[in-house]
């Protein structure tokens, strides 16, 4: 035990809460599960489709993904094209050791 140990800065400790929060719901752990696995950018459509679940429904949800930087948006036209941002999403592993005091080797830079 570290009794001289510091939490972690209010900044770095918001972004970390924002991602967990955003993960903290079934359908966006879907949504970014089909993107993840999919690999190529999906319309709404295409994922209202494969999820099951309503078009308002996820596009709220894309909206949240999005927010945090899990999710990217591409526009096309008058459509969007939602895919997965592999560098945020490699990154939250770290944020749940950074969050837990443990050591992280060369943690990969979110953006």
């Amino acid at each position: 035990m570290n009794e001289n140990a510091e939490p972690l800065a209010r900044a770095e400790a918001e972004e970390y809460a924002s991602w967990f929060k955003a993960l903290a719901d079934a359908t966006r752990i879907q949504i970014v599960s089909l993107l993840a696995r999919h690999r190529k950018p999906m319309t709404v459509g295409e994922i209202v489709e494969r999820s099951g679940v309503g078009q308002s429904t996820v596009s709220h949800h894309l909206k949240i993904l999005a927010d945090v930087r899990f999710v990217l948006v591409e526009r096309q036209g008058t459509s969007s094209l939602y895919r997965i941002n592999d560098n945020c999403v490699s990154c939250f592993p770290t944020a749940a050791d950074v969050v837990m005091g443990n050591p992280v080797p060369n943690p990969p830079v979110c953006d």
